[in-house]
């Protein structure tokens, strides 16, 4: 495939964050079987009435047990330590690349939870370590020998959606360079040496997402809404699809008809077509959904 080709899929299908087709299958060029055959990614999706109370704070025993869930579901483990021993190892060091954006920031609740899970396990308080802004050059990141990618889902003024890809933006010392192009090369951000190969488990918290924003530091209590939900999964490009199907099908049901991102998600795209880091096919996304079903929306 070449550039032309990704930037003419993206244009037609990621600039309304309503495309989830492979190029092939956007051409017809594979069948029905074709799509059921092959393997799935798989994302799972945890959600509880309790996660969130009716002040948007995050009940820290709610939000260990989803995760519990998550891991256990993804790994297929009967019990949360075995589960999250499959995720890291006893002997890991564990950077949290966590998210401060002061009105959405990962809950400490959830941190704390990710935490607890770690030291449960085994792995040593020393060898654990929480941050966002500047772990591009904190040298405990950099020695780092896991990564854990946690943050809130929301629409982005450079990205049209923030999720598990955007968020490793702070592994490089100038982010702003890569916002040209609605930050179509996040992925490139991964392929980096001090990065690759190091993320074991992404989660992409829906438990308030920010559904509609104008502006570089857009924010408004009243495009957020108690989603109460968890996405938990390996494949970070196929939790930030599911990301966008979920923001857009609560932009349809607000608006009451399709409203376009103020900014195109095409980045989730090319992270699949030009630099490999997943899949952005709902086709090819195997979503479990387990727990409250609610006004769930996908």
């Amino acid at each position: 495939m070449n550039e032309k080709d990704i930037k003419n899929i993206t244009r037609r299908d990621f600039l309304k964050g309503t495309a989830y087709l492979t190029l092939f299958g956007a051409f017809g060029l594979l069948g029905k079987d074709d799509l059921i055959a092959e393997k799935k990614t798989k994302v799972i999706l945890v959600r509880h009435p309790d996660a969130v109370d009716s002040k948007n704070r995050v009940n820290y025993e709610v939000v260990l047990k989803m995760l519990d869930q998550a891991v256990m579901s993804l790994t297929g483990e009967k019990e949360p330590i075995s589960a999250w021993r499959q995720i890291v190892r006893v002997e890991d060091i564990v950077g949290i690349k966590s998210n401060v954006w002061l009105p959405l920031p990962t809950p400490k609740e959830v941190e704390k939870a990710i935490k607890r899970r770690l030291l449960d396990i085994g792995i040593k308080e020393k060898n654990i370590k929480i941050r966002d802004r500047g772990v591009w050059r904190d040298s405990f990141f950099k020695k780092a020998t896991a990564y854990i990618n946690v943050r809130p889902l929301r629409t982005h003024h450079w990205s049209g959606i923030g999720g598990c890809i955007k968020n490793y933006i702070q592994f490089v010392p100038r982010p702003w360079e890569y916002h040209g192009d609605s930050c179509a090369n996040l992925a490139a951000i991964w392929k980096l040496p001090h990065v690759r190969g190091k993320t074991r488990l992404n989660i992409l918290l829906a438990l308030t997402p920010l559904f509609h924003g104008i502006g570089p530091h857009h924010f408004n209590p009243a495009y957020v809404w108690p989603y109460r939900g968890i996405f938990v999964g390996k494949d970070p490009v196929a939790l930030d699809a599911i990301g966008v199907h979920l923001l857009q099908e609560k932009r349809k049901q607000y608006f009451g008809r399709y409203r376009a991102f103020a900014t195109p998600v095409k980045h989730i795209y090319v992270a699949d077509k030009k630099f490999h880091l997943g899949t952005s096919d709902l086709n090819k996304i195997d979503l479990i959904k387990i727990g409250w079903k609610e006004d769930i929306l996908i």
